[in-house]
């Protein structure tokens, strides 16, 4: 059986409760790199990866930059652990063309690696794993865009410019803004995804803007940076973020955020790491698994109840078929 790629269209909220099928004990060692320990992105990513090894018999390790998103450490990581020969590897590249030398010594190991969240430009991938960043991008910026009347002085909050995922979230948004001509977007500026860049960046906005009405952060650690300067400033805004991450559910139902567009960080990291199981027992999996945009809002709050080290894969076949 074929698969060229897979879109999952199904309704993801309650499959994070799937019920673990048949352990299989054939003790995989799996090697999971992503960026850094702050982000609760990476957090949740994790407990889906440590999820899907030990239903399926598996078991993972995890390496992560002690600097964050340092490119020299994860590329040194790569080295360490091609040496230790794992039978499999999930791969967030920290940059997408910088670990193009790693992805390539992986290749000549022979070792099995899936390529997650963000897309390395080159390399030889048993598939790709992730969310659309522009889709999840424009429906998040939809939601302020609504919630605003289609009025107001709007400025982005952007992660790394030059990262791929940032240049497709950054576009989403200012698309999503563009159909509304009484939106200005005063102004667009990055703050690399951490929470503390971003409040010092908003900090610095109000300073130069008397009258902010709404924020789009290109994930949710800045998003909650963001909402800590405007209450510092005892200022109003209406704040939406990406990646439906715990602190954004808990800043959503407090009224602290308006939206997160979710980038389903637990399944990413499910999926990913039953990718590079199946893959190394010579078992079909699609060219990729795109997880669709959907926006955690008020409306969608019940369906984000049980956090992440609380939940449990579902099963391959209820998502890819």
């Amino acid at each position: 059986m074929k698969f060229k790629s897979t879109r999952i269209v199904l309704l993801m909220m309650g499959l994070t409760l799937g019920i673990p099928g048949k352990v299989i004990a054939a003790d995989e060692k799996i090697a999971v790199f992503t960026k850094n320990q702050t982000n609760p992105f990476f957090q949740a990513f994790r407990l889906g990866a440590d999820s899907a090894a030990k239903q399926m018999g598996a078991s993972t390790t995890h390496y992560i930059p002690t600097k964050p998103d340092s490119i020299p450490e994860q590329l040194s990581s790569i080295d360490d652990v091609v040496v230790k020969k794992p039978n499999g590897i999930v791969l967030i590249p920290v940059d997408y063309k910088a670990i193009s030398p790693g992805v390539k010594k992986i290749n000549e190991a022979n070792i099995t690696v899936v390529n997650a969240t963000d897309r390395s430009e080159g390399g030889n991938f048993a598939n790709f794993v992730g969310a659309h960043d522009y889709n999840t991008a424009f429906a998040a910026g939809t939601a302020l865009v609504k919630a605003l009347n289609g009025k107001g002085n709007v400025i982005i909050v952007e992660g790394v410019r030059g990262v791929l995922g940032n240049t497709d979230r950054v576009r989403g948004f200012k698309n999503a803004i563009e159909k509304s001509p009484d939106i200005k977007l005063l102004a667009s500026q990055p703050a690399n995804y951490q929470r503390l860049q971003a409040l010092q960046v908003m900090e610095n906005l109000m300073q130069t803007y008397p009258k902010i009405d709404g924020v789009l952060a290109a994930n949710d650690a800045m998003a909650t940076g963001i909402a800590e300067a405007l209450e510092g400033a005892n200022r109003k805004a209406l704040i939406v973020g990406i990646n439906g991450s715990k602190e954004a559910v808990e800043a959503i139902r407090a009224g602290k955020m308006l939206a997160s567009g979710d980038a389903a960080p637990f399944l990413q990291g499910c999926f990913a790491t039953m990718s590079v199981i199946r893959a190394v027992r010579k078992m079909p999996v699609p060219k990729e698994i795109i997880f669709p945009a959907i926006v955690v809002e008020k409306a969608t709050l019940a369906n984000y109840d049980l956090p992440p080290e609380k939940q449990s894969c579902p099963t391959w076949e209820s998502i890819v078929r």
